[in-house]
Parts: C-alpha cells; sequence; structure tokens
C-alpha cells in the first residue's frame, strides 16, 4: 500500500454477517475489497460477484490485502486470526475474540510484535445512542444499569450459547461505560440456558443486570442507567437516548374517583443515527491507516469473555451461583 493508495482489505468468512462486511467495505471510497474468502466456495463466489470483487482462498486472501475482517464461527477465530497476523494482516476478528483468554493473550502479543492492529468487532460500541450516552454519564451520579436483549430463536447457525452470542453485546457496554471491575457476578438460567439472567456488582458501587434470550417473542435492545439525578433509557433499535428527570407523583380527584398520577420531564439529547457496523469498519480502517490503537482492543475483547465465562460457571451447577472476583 503507498500513501495515496486505497487499503486494500478482504473479509473472511461471508455468511449473513461477513456479507455485511463485505458490502460496507464494497461501498467505501476509502478502501479497496480486494476479496472474500469462505469454505462454501459457492456462497464467496455469490458475494464476490454481487460486489464486484473476487472469491480466493483464505491463505491467497490474506496475502492480497492489508487488513481483513475475521467473521467466522468463534471456535475458527484463535487459528485464522494467527494465520492473518502472521500474514502481515490487520485484523479486526468478530466478537467473541476467542474462547479461550489465553489464546487471545497470545494473539495480542503477535499483533504487537508485528506492529499490527487488533480490533474485536463488539459492534454496539459505535451504535450512535452508546456514543451520545457516553456524553451524558459523564453528568450522572450512577448507582444501577440494566440491559435486556431479547428476541425468538434466530434462523442461522450458531454454536455460541445465548451469553456468548446476545449479553456479551452488554456485557461490553457496560464494562467500558464504568471505569471499574466486576467484584460479584451472579447468574441463573432456564428453559435449557437460552434464556439467562445476571446480576453483577462493579467495585465502584454500580449495580449492573443484563438479561438475554432466544425464546421471547418481543425483539428487546435496551439499556437503562437509574442515577440520584435522572433515569436514563437507550434503545439499541431505535438509536434512541430519553432522560426522565423531576418525577412529580401524587394523588388527583376527578368525578369523585382517587387515582394516582406520574409525571416527568423527559428530554431527548440529539443522536446522529447510523449504522454502527459501517462506524465499526470506518474506525479500524483509521487505526491502521493511522497506526493508532483501535477503539475495542483485544484486551476489551479478553476482558468481555472472561466475565461471559464467569456468569456461564455461574449458571452451570447447583453450587455455582456466584462467581468472585477474576479480574482481566
Amino acid at each position: 500500500m503507498t500513501d495515496d493508495a486505497p487499503l486494500r482489505v478482504g473479509v473472511v468468512g461471508v455468511g449473513s454477517m461477513g456479507a455485511h462486511h463485505a458490502r460496507v467495505y464494497a461501498g467505501s471510497p476509502d478502501v479497496d475489497l480486494v476479496g472474500v474468502a469462505d469454505d462454501d466456495w459457492d456462497r464467496a463466489k455469490e458475494i464476490a460477484e454481487k460486489h464486484g470483487t473476487r472469491a480466493l482462498n483464505r491463505g491467497t486472501l490474506l496475502q492480497a490485502v492489508d487488513a481483513v475482517s475475521v467473521v467466522v464461527p468463534t471456535r475458527f477465530h484463535a487459528p485464522i486470526v494467527r494465520e492473518a497476523l502472521e500474514a502481515d494482516t490487520h485484523v479486526l476478528v468478530e466478537k467473541p475474540f476467542v474462547d479461550d483468554p489465553a489464546e487471545g493473550r497470545e494473539l495480542i502479543a503477535l499483533a504487537d510484535r508485528n506492529d499490527l492492529r487488533l480490533q474485536v468487532g463488539h459492534v454496539e460500541r459505535f451504535n450512535p445512542a452508546v456514543r451520545a450516552l457516553v456524553d451524558v454519564l459523564a453528568e450522572m451520579e450512577v448507582l444501577a444499569v440494566d440491559a435486556r436483549r431479547l428476541g425468538p430463536p434466530v434462523d442461522r447457525e450458531n454454536a455460541d450459547g445465548v451469553v456468548e452470542d446476545l449479553m456479551i453485546h452488554d456485557l461490553d457496554v457496560i464494562l467500558s461505560l464504568f471505569d471499574a471491575e466486576v467484584d460479584e457476578a451472579f447468574a441463573a438460567g432456564v428453559d435449557g440456558e437460552p434464556h439467562v439472567a445476571a446480576t453483577l456488582r462493579l467495585d465502584n458501587g454500580v449495580l449492573g443486570t443484563a438479561t438475554a434470550s432466544r425464546v421471547t417473542h418481543q425483539k428487546v435492545r435496551e439499556l437503562a442507567v437509574t442515577g440520584r439525578e435522572c433515569r436514563v433509557n437507550l434503545d439499541y433499535l431505535t438509536q434512541s437516548v430519553k432522560i426522565h428527570r423531576h418525577s412529580l407523583p401524587g394523588y388527583v380527584e376527578s368525578n369523585g374517583d382517587v387515582r394516582y398520577r406520574s409525571e416527568s420531564v423527559v428530554e431527548r439529547p440529539q443522536v446522529n443515527s447510523g449504522e454502527p457496523l459501517r462506524a465499526e469498519l470506518e474506525a479500524f480502517v483509521s487505526a491502521v491507516e493511522s497506526g493508532s490503537t483501535p477503539e475495542v482492543t483485544g484486551h476489551d475483547g479478553i476482558r468481555a469473555i472472561e466475565l461471559v465465562h464467569r456468569i456461564r460457571d455461574a449458571v452451570g451447577g447447583p453450587d455455582a451461583t456466584v462467581a468472585r472476583t477474576g479480574g482481566r
């Protein structure tokens, strides 16, 4: 890559999510989508033709690009990321980073030795509503945070459990919002664990709760923050933030009936809507081109997966109801 040439990028794995990586790269004037790779050759050709690029085998692709998105099942992340880094290629790997945090640390060390950028695809960090929430929290004394990520079963192959597939999004957001460690993690699951609820006690005093489900019949992607001054509701799907202040509860009489009424002031901060995946890939490209630290590092990815493991341990056995301090 020369200084005036666009960054050469590729995508390894073009299933449902990887196809969107290819779409965003193909539509960006700042990069050249050199090709895509997938074990399903017909799928690779289909996506390549759709976006005006080539279907290549993985080895050829990694030698032809400067940076690559790795969008394959989690169990293949570590070997493919290693292969890319050894080919001197910058990597964005979808979440969860790895199954084994020890493997993740080895990959981080390899990227550092080769002066390569390694970013983990926690896409909700780039949701415009989350970015707006960061500014709101700067003025709050936070007491608690509650996240709900619910929906019906998905029509796609996914070997990851509901904690590592769904809840991990909110765990990463919570960890990124607060400069604190998780002292304790309580959790329980039902119906074979496709519905899990967790409670987190942070060392800064904030109480966190997260629920993830693949068995509800309503799609919900929400996060609420309770502070002494207000309550903030965030909707990931509508990319909206609402701040509720000055609740005025009381009883009113109407036509002889006494009823309870509560009124509050609702503020709606400006949220510049946009596609989170596009913002994520733009941030990755920027980090590669500038040599800067990615917004979501490998260490962030490990921190999230370690918390996932603690929650899964808490759900897993009759005596495993509390998972205490685990650190990063």
